[in-house]
């Protein structure tokens, strides 16, 4: 287990930094200052994965992540029979064509990635064999019940254990096509039903209660599949060829938000995130930022596989509290985290509500956010679907990232706007979305202690 300790600044909710060491690159005191390129999109790098095994021909990704959840998926469709080369960000997929996956010898094992288990269901779910997929621990305590039951509706079998938890069994077959809607917005569940759409005689339909990431949408159309959407709804009609292609992976977003977001609080701060993925549907960290008084500039905007990418500056400035309720919550998931981090430094009080879903992450976030901040002595109330956090002066403070890579992240930042020394525990988790993580910490701000 891999500790990481770091000096803050002490960042209070009046704005001001008193740390005693100074920024990477000749900034105030305390100060995130440089450009970095942020790791390939975790969601996007599964889903190329994933298309360029069930596409004809071969599919070139470049700046794949070559995080542990990453490689996961790599493992799982070599198991089921895709041709997967991989050199470093790059890799090359020999697809086996939409009815060309074979039955695995064993068990499919995802590790701790949660997109590849639930994406895969809906793979699964079309094939001729039956299959059992699991995970780690973590896997096995989350509900996929979500994605088994659209999944039964189209005529697939599949069965978990203590009620649609992993491991389960997938006996797939003929699949009918589904109007479905979704009782949560989740891109996985609507990724799983349109993957296993794919396999359907006819058009299957998804409609969900608000808006969700749509990069499998997004992805499909760049491999050559029809693709029909409006509103909340999305379609896809079965029987559809994909063709292997050239897919550019963008940086990051929610991997970037660790250092724009502590920028956008550390007096004297400003980084530029280069590549930066910038799709609608996961943007919004950068609208809360600017919405609060952080300034935020976009430049050199550019798409690639119907990814928009830009490179993305965020400095510091006088910030507002705010409130983020349900109806935004499914595109900032992943950063609500570190939006609780800096509201620790904000005057006021902020308040995220509407996001139960965090509690069926890699770690129940909501609890382990609430206990962490307090560590660190933040002033925090926790809800059943959120949490409140009034700002004020962070003390630096040991912690355990409880095997979460978004805790991990999270706590480092706290770590930076407390007074005096942080130690995180079990830090080697980060490495599921971000390796170097604790390297770029310390080329932008120079915090980080060996």
């Amino acid at each position: 287990m891999s500790t990481l300790r770091l000096s803050g600044w002490g960042v209070g909710a009046g704005g001001r930094a008193g740390g005693a060491s100074g920024g990477a690159s000749g900034g105030a005191v305390g100060a995130l200052v440089g450009r970095f390129r942020p790791p390939g999109d975790k969601s996007v790098s599964h889903r190329a994965v994933i298309l360029g095994a069930l596409a004809d021909g071969r599919t070139e990704i470049s700046g794949f992540l070559p995080g542990a959840d990453c490689l996961s998926t790599i493992d799982v469709y070599s198991a089921l029979g895709a041709e997967v080369a991989r050199e470093g960000d790059h890799v090359s997929v020999t697809g086996a064509g939409l009815d060309g996956l074979r039955r695995p010898t064993g068990a499919l094992d995802v590790g701790n990635s949660g997109t590849t288990i639930r994406l895969t269901l809906g793979v699964l779910a079309g094939q001729s064999f039956e299959s059992r997929i699991t995970g780690d621990a973590s896997i096995r305590r989350r509900p996929m019940g979500r994605v088994a039951e659209p999944l039964r509706l189209m005529g697939a079998d599949v069965r978990g254990t203590e009620g649609d938890l992993a491991p389960l069994s997938v006996r797939g077959g003929p699949l009918r096509p589904i109007d479905y809607r979704t009782p949560v917005a989740s891109a996985q569940v609507k990724s799983a039903v349109l993957l296993a759409g794919l396999y359907a005689d006819g058009v299957t339909r998804l409609t969900e209660p608000a808006r969700s990431r749509d990069h499998t949408e997004r992805l499909l159309r760049h491999f050559g599949v029809d693709v029909d959407a409006g509103g909340l709804w999305v379609a896809v009609r079965g029987g559809q060829r994909l063709s292997g292609q050239s897919v550019v992976v963008p940086g990051d977003i929610s991997s970037a938000a660790y250092f724009l977001a502590a920028a956008a609080v550390i007096p004297g701060s400003e980084v530029t995130a280069e590549g930066l993925g910038v799709n609608p549907t996961r943007a919004a960290v950068l609208d809360v930022l600017g919405e609060i008084g952080a300034r935020v500039e976009l430049a050199g905007r550019t798409d690639t596989g119907g990814e928009p990418l830009a490179d993305v500056t965020v400095a510091c400035a006088d910030l507002r509290p705010f409130e983020v309720r349900a109806g935004r919550v499914p595109n900032l998931i992943d950063d609500l985290v570190i939006l609780a981090v800096i509201a620790c430094a904000i005057p006021g009080e902020s308040t995220i509500r509407g996001a139960r879903e965090l509690r069926v992450k890699e770690s129940d976030r909501i609890a382990a956010l609430s206990a962490g901040l307090r560590a660190f002595g933040a002033d925090v109330e926790e809800f059943d679907d959120g949490l409140a956090v009034r700002g004020g002066v962070l003390t630096g403070a040991e912690c355990d990232a409880g095997g979460d890579h978004r805790m991990a992240m999270a706590f480092a930042v706290a770590g930076l706007l407390a007074r005096g020394e942080t130690a995180i525990h079990g830090a080697e988790c980060i490495d599921v979305s971000y390796p170097g993580f604790a390297r770029q910490l310390q080329e932008l701000s120079g915090a980080v202690r060996t």
